[in-house]
């Protein structure tokens, strides 16, 4: 009885362990993203997943040579973003805006969010705070 008791606890530890590890890895910016590889990316969107623990603004953007780039955009979890002014009726598919933001270490068209600014010049932040972003200044979470 003893030993069974014994093995269930090194089993909730370790669960406990691994839970938060990988809690950690999700969240790390710089295992994804490069904060020396700033995007500034004009396209249409073409979906919004508002799903947890991160919502994904997927834009396409035509290049000069007509050719186009499907890209992710990661964005802060769907509550956060309802704070900050978003709805979902904001980003419905076929309106044009720019996105700023980090592309991906591995150049994937993928890139982690910070500003969204839509046609009528509505700017609001996308990105999750304490995640290992560059501090700019635009999170209105971030401590002064």
């Amino acid at each position: 009885m003893r030993n069974r008791l014994v093995l269930a606890l090194a089993g909730i530890a370790l669960a406990i362990l691994v839970a938060g590890g990988s809690a950690l890895a999700h969240h790390a910016f710089s295992a994804e993203f490069d904060a020396t590889k700033p995007v500034a990316l004009r396209g249409t969107i073409t979906r919004m997943e508002w799903i947890n623990p991160h919502a994904w603004l997927h834009i396409d953007v035509t290049r000069d040579d007509g050719t186009v780039e499907s890209w992710m955009i990661e964005a802060g979890p769907p509550g956060a973003l309802v704070r900050r002014g978003w709805r979902r009726d904001s980003v419905t598919p076929g309106i044009e805006v720019l996105v700023e933001g980090y592309q991906a270490i591995d150049g994937a068209f993928r890139a982690n969010g910070r500003d969204v600014t839509f046609p009528d010049g509505t700017r609001l932040f996308a990105g999750s705070s304490g995640t290992g972003a560059p501090r700019d200044g635009r999170d209105p979470t971030e401590p002064e």
